[in-house]
């Protein structure tokens, strides 16, 4: 069985050794140990490969990954873990497109002076005003 050490992992993989050892505290890697020392096997290197990916591709907490990787031993519905980041991650693309309409739709103005002098747009933002009292 090959076993790399902590460092060699840190380094193809371009992890902190500081990640390595708060990805085992939360239990999503299983290091081998020979003396004190942290090994990885090829299955824990796959764990490794998978939990960047899932961060980086997927924008998974380490919270949703250890329920992917049933971590904690708990065997969870990895699919509503799934389905839930979908659903997050379209809300965020709604919200960016939206933003990015908006700033389209400012890119139309002929207004020469700031933005929010633009009779145009000062007219289509609502205020929160107090009513008068009585």
């Amino acid at each position: 069985m090959d076993l790399y050490s902590i460092g060699e992992v840190s380094a193809r993989f371009d992890v902190p050794v500081s990640t390595l050892h708060y990805w085992e505290n939360c239990g999503l890697i299983e290091p081998h140990r020979r003396s004190g020392w942290r090994f990885y096997d090829r299955d824990q290197l796959y764990r490794i490969a998978l939990i960047r990916t899932w961060r980086e591709t997927g924008h998974l907490s380490l919270d949703e990954i250890a329920a992917l990787l049933g971590a904690h031993g708990q065997p969870g519905d990895w699919r509503s873990t799934v389905a839930s980041r979908i659903e997050a991650i379209q809300e965020q693309v709604t919200r960016l497109l939206d933003a990015q309409a908006y700033l389209h739709h400012l890119m139309t103005c002929r207004h020469e002076g700031a933005l929010d002098e633009c009779p145009r747009f000062r007219a289509g933002i609502d205020l929160p005003v107090a009513k008068a009292a009585k």
